[in-house]
Formats: structure tokens, sequence, C-alpha cells
């Protein structure tokens, strides 16, 4: 079992989790006390509470992210070297490269929307122009960002663990040392009983002498 692979399933499982804790989350703004009348009462806002085009983006994003972190999720528990299902072990690797890949894309979809709605949140924030409710970071962007950070690093070490998976120890080898011997006694042997019986006149002068 790999190391490596296990770590890249805790990261991208983990990012995964948070990145659904944050989507459904209502905390993705509060407001801030500095603007607010009343310091005692916060208003939360989140994906799910406000029809703006910057939401309606940040909600597309965010929803993608987890789709693909699900497929991920699954392609990795397929592509892990200790499960069964998957086939050969280049076919492991090839599904684990790609849950990489698709760990890699959810975690930048996650990143994109939080990034985008908390770049409207501080946009208004220091507007002075901006006379109405402001907000500042919720904790729920927080999570998102965590989230996706962790989906990117678990994607990164799945798409290196194919390396691991293809260096797999190659079997076959012939030891051919005894063989030679062999071969080279017979050989030899071979030679001697060439020699005997191409020259048999030799033999036969030697023997007619004595």
């Amino acid at each position: 079992m790999s190391r490596a692979q296990i770590s890249a399933l805790v990261f991208g499982i983990g990012g995964f989790g948070a990145l659904v804790a944050a989507t459904a989350s209502n905390e993705w703004k509060v407001t801030t006390r500095a603007s607010s009348v009343i310091t005692a009462t916060w208003v939360y806002q989140g994906l799910w509470m406000n029809c703006a085009g910057y939401i309606q983006a940040c909600r597309g994003l965010m929803i993608a992210a987890v789709s693909l972190g699900f497929f991920a999720s699954i392609f990795a528990l397929i592509g892990m070297k200790c499960t069964k299902v998957g086939g050969s072990d280049k076919a492991k690797a090839k599904i684990a490269c790609l849950a990489g890949i698709v760990f890699i894309l959810s975690g930048l979809c996650s990143m994109t929307g939080c990034s985008l709605y908390a770049n409207k949140i501080t946009t208004e924030f220091f507007d002075p122009l901006f006379v109405e409710q402001k907000y500042e970071l919720g904790a729920a962007l927080f999570i998102g960002w965590a989230g996706a950070s962790l989906c990117i690093i678990g994607g990164v070490i799945f798409c290196f663990s194919i390396s691991d998976n293809s260096k797999a120890p190659r079997m076959g080898y012939t030891y051919n040392g005894a063989t030679s011997v062999m071969s080279s006694r017979t050989k030899y042997h071979g030679r001697e009983g060439d020699l005997k019986t191409s020259n048999p006149s030799k033999q036969f002068d030697k023997n007619a002498y004595v």
C-alpha cells in the first residue's frame, strides 16, 4: 500500500468534505461591527440567501467543485493499490492520475468561487461611496479556501503517484550462469569427440608402432 496515495486520499476527501460544508453554510459574509447600529446582532448571508449576479456564479463554481470532488473521491478509491477493483497496476495508475486531475479541478473551482465572493465583499467594504450595509468575510470562505487547498494538494500527490505504480519490479529474469557453464563443457567435450573422430589415422598410427 502506497503512503503517498493514502495521504493524497486523506487530503482529497478532507478537502471534499470542507467544500460541502462551505457550500451549504450561510456564513459566507457577516455584518461588520463598524457599520452595524446594533453591534450585538450580526446578520449572516450565504450562497442561498441572495440572488445577485456574482452569487449565481459562485453557486455554479461551488456546485461544480462539490460534484468534481465526489467523482474524484470515487476514482481515488478505485485507483488505490489496496483495492481489488480497477484492473492491472497500469490501469490503476491511470485512474489515480485521473482522480488527481479531477481533485485539482475541484480545488480550482472552489478557490475561484470563494475568491470571487471575497473580492466582492472587500470591494464594498473599502468603498467610501457604498452606503449600504457592509459585510466582512465569513467562516465559510476560509473553510472553502482550506478545502480547495487540500483538494489541490491531494490531486498533485495522486498525479505523482503514477510514477510509483509504473516502477513495478521487472519479472522474468533468468540466470544463465549455470547454463553457460554446462554449454561450454558440452562444447568442450564435443570438440574432443570431434577431434577423436576426425583423426582416426593418427591414433591408428600410434597403436601400430606399439
